[in-house]
């Protein structure tokens, strides 16, 4: 079985996540992590089979997202 590593990054400026694969290849949005991941889900299946490879894959998913930390504790 097939397996395929999605990027997840947190877009700060248009607050959603944002999932990337070159190899699958997707890229989908989504402004709930949880969300984004049952997308993603759904979607690699249909895309690989369309590409011409097997439907079946492992997904695993790393996350980024850089956030300030403010002394004062202010968000």
């Amino acid at each position: 079985m097939s397996e395929y590593t999605v990027l997840l990054t947190w877009d700060a400026e248009a607050r959603v996540w944002v999932a990337e694969n070159d190899d699958i290849p997707i890229a989908l949005e989504s402004g709930s992590f949880d969300t984004l991941i049952e997308r993603v889900r759904h979607t690699a299946p249909e895309i690989l089979q369309e590409n011409g490879k097997p439907a079946d894959a492992y997904l695993n998913f790393i996350a980024h997202r850089r956030e300030k930390a403010y002394p004062d504790g202010r968000v």
